[in-house]
């Protein structure tokens, strides 16, 4: 299996918000940000793992600004690190004013995504090299998250959470 890069496994989506798909306040339906978000993310996976991907787990969203009716709405998924059959999904959700172009985040979320074959048993995937400073971030806190949803889901020990343990004892 040959190392991917984050480039190889990214999805950036730009789509306006359309009366439709706002609640009664006019702003995008969180609902809807959601189904965004998770198509781009499928997207990146599949380009990384070149298999049939499924959205294992919903991590984190953060609902940070209302998105207006009528805005352009850029949604940018990309892998933030691999592990054996699983991804974790990095997606940062931008919005653009139609009239200077400046654009500014809004939203951002975490998924993970595994990989699997024809039958939906998962496959091993190639791990990502992070290159920018903000890619080696995520990719270093993505074990740490992922030993923490293990940990709550009672399927690590704590004392097994290696990276969490790091965080607190020197």
């Amino acid at each position: 299996m040959q190392a991917k890069y984050p480039s190889d496994s990214m999805c950036i989506m730009t789509d306006l918000v359309l009366p439709g798909e706002t609640n009664p306040l006019n702003n995008l339906f969180g609902g809807e940000l959601l189904a965004r978000m998770d198509r781009a993310a499928s997207i990146a996976a599949r380009r990384h793992s070149r298999r049939i991907v499924v959205t294992a787990s919903v991590n984190h969203v953060a609902f940070n600004r209302s998105i207006p009716l009528g805005s352009v709405v850029t949604v940018e998924a990309k892998v933030s690190r691999t592990f054996k059959t699983s991804m974790e999904i990095f997606i940062d959700v931008w919005t653009e004013d139609r009239e200077s172009g400046v654009r500014a985040k809004a939203n951002e979320a975490i998924y993970t995504f595994v990989a699997v074959d024809e039958t939906g048993r998962p496959v091993e995937i190639a791990p990502i090299e992070p290159q920018t400073e903000l890619e080696k971030q995520r990719f270093e806190a993505a074990l740490r998250r992922k030993q923490l949803s293990l940990v709550l889901a009672g399927k690590m020990s704590p004392h097994d959470a290696t990276e969490l343990k790091a965080l607190f004892i020197e």
